[in-house]
């Protein structure tokens, strides 16, 4: 291990794997080699993240299934710690997993990740990497494009996703459109409505 992280110190970006930092779930998700031992890694990543002097990135993949209560603040609060984290990205499965039950969280479970990530790391640290090439500034002038570009990397609030409208001068009908074409999916998180692109595989074609 020592030699790993000797190797990685002339790295210029570092990517880690955070799915769980609870035993019980790592176990589950992770299916790690019974002789491993989650608390000596994810104290490995912390002390190599000291010493580290360049950027690191991290990625929490969500799976369907999973009862993950308080997991989210758990993980939020591990990252915060990580010295040089850039971004910390919220992922589902996008290839064929090896076991046949692990399929892609709700966009609800990944709204509340998001959003309780964000409390802890600061908007600008979170993005989504759910199977979409987005772009979390799109403004290319093709309103409905733009808005699935950036709710591809983030949900939106429904008070940006206003404001949006207004400087492309456009309405509200165009969020509805793709409402309809369930292109976009609206949720609800602590009394605020958000709005992020649908997950690929839970497109119906109509």
């Amino acid at each position: 291990l020592e030699d790993v992280e000797k190797d990685l110190m002339d790295a210029d970006l570092v990517s880690l794997k955070v799915d769980a930092v609870s035993e019980e779930l790592w176990r589950k998700i992770n299916r790690p080699h019974k002789s491993l031992s989650l608390s000596k890694i994810l104290g490995g990543v912390s002390n190599f993240t000291r010493e580290f002097n360049h950027k690191i990135i991290t990625e929490t993949m969500l799976v369907e299934g999973i009862k993950y209560a308080g997991e989210f603040e758990k993980i939020a609060e591990f990252l915060k710690e990580l010295r040089s984290l850039d971004k910390a990205y919220i992922a589902i499965p996008t290839r064929p997993p090896a076991e046949e039950w692990v399929k892609p969280a709700t966009e609800e479970t990944l709204n509340r990740a998001f959003q309780t990530f964000t409390e802890k790391l600061g908007v600008d640290r979170v993005e989504y990497l759910i199977g979409y090439e987005g772009n979390a500034f799109a403004f290319t002038g093709n309103v409905e494009e733009d808005l699935l570009s950036i709710t591809a990397v983030h949900p939106m609030r429904k008070e940006a996703v206003t404001e949006f409208l207004k400087k492309a001068n456009a309405d509200w009908k165009r969020v509805e459109k793709l409402l309809s074409e369930n292109k976009l999916v609206e949720l609800e998180y602590e009394g605020n409505k958000y709005y992020m692109r649908r997950l690929p595989s839970r497109r119906k074609s109509k």
